[in-house]
């Protein structure tokens, strides 16, 4: 059966008598049709257009498919750091853990940018084994770093970030301190 076959059969099982095969007809569409545009996506990846690029990286994170991710870790290779920031933030918001160990080597890519993306990405995962990564970077000299990592901190909520994060309370950048506030407000209190 073609795609088109069945995205036909899809579309009319929309208006069957059941509302539980309406719903599943419904989910299935959207599927498929994600699917569908996770082609036209790829072939917006070849572009030799930077924008084009980004944006195709942007809108595979309404795509809900595995598939997603083999693409997404292979623009972290890329040499134009714009494109590995937009997929280190896509697969951020993603939170996919087989992307986790690809990230994490990007807090030390060359652009300051990326590595901004990806203390920020670090913060949708939920893995208190990601907080000595962020902690270390508490003391770099780039501001918006320190305030990601900060962020994220406060995100996954690792205990062991509490000390860390109020020796950053004393910061002489503003941006910093509040960074840390913000993120010890979010920790879970000890008993």
């Amino acid at each position: 059966m073609s795609l088109e076959q069945r995205r036909n059969l899809l579309i009319e099982l929309l208006n069957d008598s059941e509302e539980e095969v309406r719903a599943v007809a419904a989910t299935a569409l959207e599927r498929l049709e994600s699917f569908q545009d996770l082609s036209q996506i790829i072939r917006e990846l070849k572009s030799d257009k930077r924008g084009q690029r980004v944006k195709a990286i942007f809108a595979m994170e309404s795509v809900k498919s595995s598939e997603v991710f083999p693409h997404l870790v292979n623009l972290l290779k890329d040499p134009d750091a714009d494109i590995r920031g937009a997929a280190i933030q896509v697969l951020g918001v993603k939170a996919h853990p087989k992307s986790l160990n690809n990230l994490v080597k990007h807090l030390k890519d060359p652009s300051p940018a990326v590595r901004v993306h990806t203390a920020e990405a670090l913060g949708h995962f939920a893995d208190v084994r990601l907080a000595p990564y962020l902690v270390a970077l508490l003391e770099d000299d780039d501001e918006q770093l320190v305030v990601s990592a900060a962020r994220s901190l406060g995100s996954i909520g690792s205990p062991d970030s509490v000390e860390p994060l109020i020796k950053l309370t004393k910061d002489n950048r503003a941006t910093a301190r509040v960074a840390a506030v913000q993120a010890l407000s979010e920790l879970p209190l000890k008993g």
